[in-house]
């Protein structure tokens, strides 16, 4: 790879970046928002997501778990896609699109708050996972593409990273992440 190749690469990270600030900032602190007042509740926030998805889940729970910047209480914050056990279980036994639902099935409850990944926004597992959180009274988050209509249509809040390459969604989200984190961060620690 040249460093031409590279810089491109960079520059097209950028500019994507630029994009959800310019069109996305209202929809974050909406985001925010509702990630606030789900904690003041009391509530929990669980979060679902596929393959680098997963991984971002994963990372997004753990600012929330831990802490972002400040000391602070842990927050509840759960990725549903870390139990192996389960995970395998329940691809065995019912099929890959229930390893989320199932889970929040047994998991969520009224006020509780998803938090679904998918760069395209059409994966059934993602879903299916949404239908049984709206079933459970969940409030729903959904981090998409800007193909992601599917998504948008069972989330009450969509960040939609205007873009079509996996890699510039995924690197979005977790700026996304990071930033819902020291908003909720801010607001909790005054």
């Amino acid at each position: 790879m040249s460093e031409k190749e590279i810089k491109a690469q960079i520059a097209e990270s950028i500019r994507t970046k630029q994009a959800v600030a310019d069109k996305l900032t209202p929809q974050i602190k909406k985001a925010a928002n509702l990630i606030t007042n789900t904690l003041k509740k009391g509530n929990k926030i669980l979060l679902i997501g596929n393959g680098g998805s997963a991984a971002d889940a994963q990372h997004i729970a753990a600012e929330f778990v831990g802490r972002y910047l400040k000391e602070r209480t842990a927050w509840p914050a759960i990725s549903l896609a870390t139990d192996t056990s389960a995970l395998t279980a329940l691809t065995n036994d019912y099929g890959g699109q229930t390893i989320f639902s199932r889970q929040i099935e047994a998991l969520g409850q009224k006020g509780d708050l998803l938090i679904a990944l998918s760069t395209s926004g059409r994966s059934p597992n993602i879903l299916k996972a949404c239908e049984t959180a709206r079933k459970k009274k969940m409030k729903i988050i959904g981090l998409t593409g800007a193909k992601g209509t599917k998504l948008k249509n069972k989330s009450d809040i969509t960040l939609m990273v205007p873009s079509t390459e996996t890699p510039r969604i995924q690197e979005s989200h977790i700026t996304i992440g990071h930033i819902l984190a020291s908003l909720v961060e801010n607001e909790l620690t005054k």
